[in-house]
């Protein structure tokens, strides 16, 4: 897997997202399937730079590389502020009026729909999320 290690600041979402994207180019990935990866890409990291060291500030590593056998591509996301697993929140209730809807919750939730698995491990005091998405649907 190659790592990159860069300050959880929102002015460096692009430095992450070009790390992964490059990867992507190299195999071929789709623009949609790639459209998809960036938008979880954003959404973890933007969530990572506004609340896991706030007010300090703290690194991220984001690991990424291919699935052997799967023809996919994992992106981890790896940082030591608070400890807080995304996916134990509630799913928004889409269904619901927009003007009743709580404030939230909805960038986590488009991702989980978006990837084919998301995984959390609170591991060596540090968050570890993992989005898996298969870059492809013509292998299995």
């Amino acid at each position: 897997m190659e790592e990159l290690r860069i300050e959880a600041d929102i002015n460096n979402l692009n430095k992450a997202i070009e790390f992964v994207d490059k990867m992507l180019e190299e195999v071929n990935c789709s623009p949609e399937v790639m459209a998809q990866i960036d938008i979880a890409i954003e959404e973890i990291f933007v969530n990572i730079a506004s609340y896991a060291y706030a007010p300090e500030k703290g690194d991220v590593v984001i690991k990424a590389g291919l699935i052997d056998g799967y023809r996919g591509v994992q992106v981890t996301f790896i940082d030591s502020g608070v400890p807080f697993n995304p996916l134990e929140k509630a799913d928004p209730d889409v269904d619901q009026p927009i003007e009743d809807r709580p404030i939230g919750g909805l960038g986590v939730y488009m991702v989980k729909m978006s990837m084919d698995k998301v995984l959390y491990e609170y591991k060596d005091e540090a968050n570890m999320l993992s989005i898996i998405k298969k870059l492809d649907s013509s292998s299995d």
